[in-house]
């Protein structure tokens, strides 16, 4: 195994998936590469703001990139490649850098199945189902 696609959101179960993916590169031998996806909700009025969807966008991708900085500055740099942040639909965003790059596996965090995600299915259910490569949900 060469490399590992470890998706990191802002959730409290990313700790656990950050954790996970440590302790397989260690045991493999693999690199890291840190991702998140971002996006902005089409349904906010951005001019109520004073500020451009560019703008808005810039400074989420700004303020993703630190945190995936500070989360980098953790992991051991014997298993850390890179750090990446997009902008896409997550599930998509995934996949696709995972072919980019291509990653021998992706690590991701499940998360619960209720409400809209009964219909439309969740990141990580799209994921293992459209990725090239092997998935690894971690619970």
């Amino acid at each position: 195994m060469n490399r590992i696609l470890t998706c990191l959101d802002s959730s409290p179960r990313a700790v656990n998936v950050l954790a996970t993916a440590v302790a397989l590169a260690k045991k493999t031998g693999a690199k890291l590469v840190l991702f998140r996806s971002v996006g902005l909700d089409p349904e906010l009025r951005y001019e109520i703001m004073g500020i451009t969807p560019n703008e808005a966008l810039d400074r989420v991708m700004a303020h993703t990139k630190s945190d995936l900085d500070a989360i980098a500055a953790t992991v051991p740099p014997e298993v850390l490649d890179r750090a990446v942040a997009h902008v896409g639909t997550p599930w998509d965003a995934i996949c696709r850098e995972a072919r980019k790059l291509d990653c021998d596996l992706i690590v991701i965090g499940s998360h619960g199945y209720a409400g809209i995600d009964r219909l439309l299915g969740t990141t990580a259910g799209k994921v293992v189902n459209h990725a090239d490569c092997s998935v690894l949900v971690v619970r």
